[in-house]
This record gives C-alpha cells, sequence and structure tokens, in this order.
C-alpha cells in the first residue's frame, strides 16, 4: 500500500479517467473526475463513510492508473467507451440500471436522428455508453449538436426545415439543405467524438480547414473553423464537477464534525429530529435520516404526537422514546449521531429519554437556530468528552467555543462545510415536519360535518359536496334539492341534522 501512497502523491488536478485494478492487474472499476486528485484520493480517506459494496472494491485494489484528458466532456465520453471495452465488475455492481442512459444513433436510416434513451435494443443503430450522469451528457450533447448539427426525430410528412435548421443545430434534411452523404459524415465525425476520440478528430478538422483555405473555399473553411471554436468550448462547460465538488464538499464536513465531536470512527448515518405544531394542535415530529451527508427519504419516519398541547420538550422526548422503542431498533438501524432541532432545553429532553433506553452511547447535539451554534450536553452528550480537545478542533476550524458547567457552545464560520451540512439536516427535517403537520390540518379542516350525521355514508357524503360544493351549500339547499342528490329519506334525516344543530 505505500507503494500506492506514494504514487497517489503524483495525481493531476485536471479531469481524466481512472483504472482500479487488483493484484492481478485486472481492471475492476473504471471511473471519471474533474479532478483526478481529489477524486481517486476519496476512496482512500480512512474517515469517509462508503456503503459497503464500495467497501468490497476498496479492499481489492492494488494498484491504480489513470489517463488525463483535456476537458470534462473527453472524461465523461472515454469513461462509458472504456467501460464497454473492459466490462469490469465493479462497474457493473455498483451501478444502478434504472438511472443508466445510452446515445443512440440510428446511422443507416434514411433520416438519422440522434436520442437518448434509457435501454439499448438490436435495432441495427449504434448505442453509446452507458451513462450514469444523464444530465451531463445532456450538456455535453447540446454543445456537440453545435460542431455537428443532427436530428432529434424524424419529421411527419414536413416539408420545410424546421426551426432547430435556422438555429444551426439540425441538417435541414426535409428541403434538402444537407445531403444525406454529407449529414452522415458528420455523424460519424461526432460517434468519434464519442469514443473518446478527440484530439484525433480535431486534427482532422484542422487539417481539412487549411486544405479548404489553399484550395481558396473559404465558405467551407469557415465552417469547418466554427466546428473547432465549438469543441473548444466545451472546454470551458462545467458537466460533472459541480456534483464532484458539492460530494467533496460533504466528505470534508463529515470528517471534519467527526474529528469534532471526537467520534472514533466516520458519522455514516445521522439523524436529525424536528417538532412542528400550530398552538398546540396537530402536533408532529420528524425524523430524517442522511447517509454519507445524502438524504435517505426512504428511511424517513413520521410521528404524530400523542400528548396534547404544546410542550416542545415533552413532544422531543416522546419522540426521541418512540424512535428507540426495542422494536424500532432492530427496524431500523441506530445513528452515528442525533441532531436536535433546538437548543439546550429540547437537547436535555432527548438525552435524558435516550438513557432511558440505556443507549448512552448513542451521541447526541442540537443545533439552534438564532445562531446556528452547535450544543453539547457535557455531562451526557458524548462519552468520555474531551473539552480542551473540541476547542482545539473548533479553532482549527476558526471558530470559539464557550464553556459552561453543563454544556459546550460551538460556534462556526457560516461557510463552514460544517455548518452547512448541519443546516441540511435541520433544514430537512423542519421541512418534513412541517410538510406532515400541514397534511394534518388541511385534512382537518376539510373534514366536513357531514361525517357526524348519522347513516349518511362516504357515497352520500361525495354526492352532496360534488352537487352543492362544500357544508354550506348544503345546509342552505331545500330538502327537495338535497332528497334529488340522495333520496327523500336520507334528505329528512339531513335536514333534521342541521336543522338541531342550527348549522
Amino acid at each position: 500500500m505505500n507503494k500506492l501512497e506514494e504514487k497517489l502523491k503524483t495525481l493531476p488536478v485536471g479531469p481524466g479517467v481512472y483504472f482500479h485494478k487488483d493484484t492481478g492487474g485486472e481492471i475492476i472499476y473504471i471511473g471519471k473526475a474533474a479532478s483526478l486528485r481529489n477524486r481517486v484520493r476519496q476512496y482512500f480517506q480512512a474517515s469517509r463513510a462508503r456503503d459497503p459494496k464500495t467497501d468490497i472494491l476498496i479492499s481489492e485494489i492494488a494498484d491504480t492508473e489513470w489517463r488525463e484528458v483535456a476537458t470534462e466532456a473527453d472524461a465523461l465520453f472515454l469513461e462509458a467507451e472504456l467501460v464497454r471495452r473492459y466490462q469490469p465488475r465493479f462497474n457493473i455492481l455498483l451501478r444502478d440500471d434504472k438511472s443508466l442512459q445510452f446515445i443512440r444513433i440510428d446511422y443507416k436510416s434514411d433520416y438519422p436522428t440522434v436520442r437518448l434513451v434509457r435501454r439499448p435494443l438490436d435495432d441495427g443503430a449504434e448505442y453509446f455508453g452507458p451513462y450514469v450522469n444523464g444530465l451531463a451528457v445532456k450538456k455535453a450533447l447540446r454543445y456537440l449538436r453545435r460542431a455537428f448539427p443532427y436530428a432529434i426525430s424524424r419529421p411527419n410528412g414536413q416539408k420545410r426545415a424546421n426551426l432547430y435548421y435556422h438555429l444551426g443545430l439540425d441538417p435541414g434534411l426535409e428541403e434538402g439543405k444537407t445531403s444525406l452523404a454529407d449529414y452522415r459524415a458528420d455523424l460519424r465525425k461526432l460517434m468519434q467524438y464519442l469514443r473518446g476520440e478527440r484530439v484525433a478528430l480535431t486534427r482532422q478538422i484542422e487539417r481539412d480547414m487549411k486544405k479548404a483555405a489553399r484550395a481558396r473555399d473559404f465558405e467551407a473553411a469557415v465552417g469547418l473553423r466554427n466546428r473547432l471554436f465549438c469543441l473548444q468550448a466545451l472546454n470551458r462547460q462545467i458537466l460533472f464537477s459541480d456534483k464532484e465538488n458539492a460530494e467533496l464538499e460533504r466528505d470534508h464536513a463529515l470528517i471534519q464534525l467527526a474529528q469534532l465531536l471526537g467520534s472514533e470512527g466516520p458519522l455514516r448515518r445521522v439523524e436529525g429530529f424536528d417538532i412542528s405544531h400550530m398552538q398546540g394542535s396537530d402536533t408532529v415530529a420528524s425524523m430524517v435520516v442522511f447517509i454519507g451527508g445524502v438524504p435517505d427519504k426512504a428511511s424517513y419516519r413520521k410521528f404524530k404526537m400523542r400528548l396534547p398541547g404544546n410542550d416542545d420538550f415533552a413532544h422531543m422526548a416522546e419522540t426521541i422514546r418512540r424512535r428507540l422503542r426495542e422494536e424500532n431498533v432492530k427496524k431500523w438501524p441506530l445513528p452515528d449521531l442525533v441532531l436536535i432541532d433546538g437548543g439546550k432545553g429540547q437537547l436535555s429532553a432527548a438525552i435524558a429519554t435516550r438513557d432511558e433506553a440505556e443507549l448512552a452511547k448513542l451521541p447526541f447535539i442540537g443545533l439552534a437556530k438564532r445562531e446556528e451554534e452547535i450544543i453539547i450536553n457535557r455531562q451526557a452528550s458524548l462519552p468520555e468528552l474531551d473539552v480542551e480537545q473540541i476547542q482545539k478542533q473548533t479553532q482549527s476550524l476558526g471558530g470559539w467555543c464557550q464553556v459552561e458547567p453543563d454544556y459546550l457552545t460551538i460556534s462556526l464560520p457560516v461557510n463552514s462545510p460544517v455548518v452547512k451540512l448541519l443546516q441540511r439536516i435541520r433544514d430537512e427535517s423542519h421541512r418534513f415536519a412541517v410538510s406532515y403537520h400541514s397534511t394534518l390540518k388541511r385534512g382537518r379542516m376539510t373534514t366536513s360535518l357531514l361525517e357526524e350525521i348519522p347513516g349518511i355514508g362516504p357515497a352520500s357524503r361525495k354526492k352532496l359536496i360534488r352537487k352543492f360544493g362544500s357544508m354550506r351549500g348544503v345546509s342552505t339547499a331545500s330538502p327537495a334539492e338535497i332528497g334529488a342528490v340522495i333520496g327523500p329519506a336520507k334528505a329528512k334525516t339531513v335536514a333534521s341534522w342541521l336543522s338541531a344543530r342550527k348549522v
């Protein structure tokens, strides 16, 4: 591993494709990167949260090679071509088939088109891919279409060139603006680029441009020059580095948070809790789950409070008690960290309930809304709390730590990755709680008084609301009008009930 560590120090900062190999030299995984140095090093960070399949991959890596390229587009297309060529087993194991996309070019058709599809077919068309990042592929194709105009669909009886032709994005086969032979020649160049052969293609276009200029065919030379400009424009386009940088920031945030709290291992699973109500009515709680800094919405849970009234501390205690019940602990994995939306009061109530469940080693922290301060209970939030170490880590992150007899209050810069991560978890728990609360409130407010009338079932209520629009409309209708909808007998029941309650 020392040899590999030395090799990793020479990684370039630019975009490229990397190859992980096993002890036998077989390529087991191929990936792309906007920054090879940042992306490849992530695999070997001991504190980084990973899923089990990635852990297996890393355990088999004996060597890593890479190929540096000029643009993100080059990396995107070269990765897909090499995966198709080598079929690394971990690329097959780690990918999600639902997210894969292919570029389909029916080159041999009398009206060739270029489209993105989910599944390749044995239909004689050329397929390129698979691509995991469909958004990046769409962005790249938009720029490539400027260099090599192509049709995206076959026209239905249309005889005139469409709008895309006038924008320089379509060959205009309908009016014969481009011959089929010339169009196919452009598609061959496009396919050459998709195979990762940008350098050879660029040189070929440069040669053709100079040849046209020597022959004084300046119109053709200008067209070829414009194609070169379009290809060069891809150098400046961000296709997937934004997502990669966001992932890198999440990793940094999780590492810094673990170091700040003195955690022995990575904080893979973090749960956030919040309470929502309206003056003590329709009180609910939310539990959101972040795995590796990313929301895992399938693991979200919501709780309808059983305790009445407006008491955030009691409701938080009830929520944690229900979350840590034995049956729920068996169904839902315990988190590496619990984030409570609130200050000292909510945090203390949650910790007291945690201790009742005999899970004292489960770390709890709070995030106060006003100043975005991290609250830690000195007595019970974290096992073996090292105050001096937390103070040092806080200072290294550019913040300060206030030490009180029972609490630590940590304030970090607002642009700190740790603060941003905790804010995302807190805001998501708040959003999920408010969403559930709004659903309950809306259901209560729209519950019709008709449900209280004995003998009037769902079908009759639905007919009345459809006819009269609301409970007020029903109350102002005459018995004869109601009877015309649900029958005289039920109309009499409704009329007598409304009269008794003076609705």
